[in-house]
């Protein structure tokens, strides 16, 4: 396997969750989640989702050094979070996709349905989270570039494509499917 580690990367409600979860299933290696473990810190500290100005950037530099850290050193993982592909540049053996939906009604839709918000509180959500988000880093690593397709190995548009193609379509491109 030309592969040691996986990345997936992708926005609010775009799947890549999802897709982390099915092919860690699909391949038997281990996942790690750094949207569960955004969430678990930031009910710690009893600061909601969508305000990521109320955190240190400390904070981001420490988890996104921790997940470089496991992606230098470690094998058969798969990473998942919205950074987890632009943190991976330059390391040797890591396939990274970006799991985008083109469709944000599609993604506002998830949203309802997951967290039970209104159409309007999932708009808001959706809206603020984003735009807190990439300011924060904007400060820290003074661009907005992390989702840019010359930087990953596996574009998949889950508007077009279901969790059951964006699998197959992973484990075509990163040869699990021999």
């Amino acid at each position: 396997m030309p592969y040691r580690n996986i990345t997936i990367s992708g926005r609010v409600a775009s799947g890549a969750t999802t897709l982390s979860r099915a092919l860690a299933d699909k391949i038997g290696w281990q996942l790690i989640n750094g949207g569960e473990m955004v969430r678990a810190y930031m009910k710690k500290k009893s600061i909601p989702l969508e305000h990521t100005f109320q955190t240190t950037d400390k904070y981001h530099l420490d988890l996104d050094e921790f997940i470089k850290n496991k992606l230098r050193t470690e094998n058969k993982l798969i990473v998942e979070s919205w950074l987890s592909g632009y943190n991976a540049q330059g390391i040797d053996g890591v396939f990274k996709i970006y799991v985008a939906c083109s469709d944000d009604s599609v993604r506002i839709d998830r949203i309802v349905n997951r967290d039970r918000l209104t159409i309007d509180e999932a708009k808001e959500h959706l809206k603020t989270r984003e735009e807190e988000n990439l300011k924060k880093w904007d400060k820290i690593y003074h661009t907005r570039d992390f989702w840019n397709p010359k930087l990953y190995d596996l574009i998949i548009d889950t508007y077009q494509n279901g969790p059951s193609e964006a699998l197959q379509l992973t484990v075509k491109a990163t040869g699990f499917d021999q």
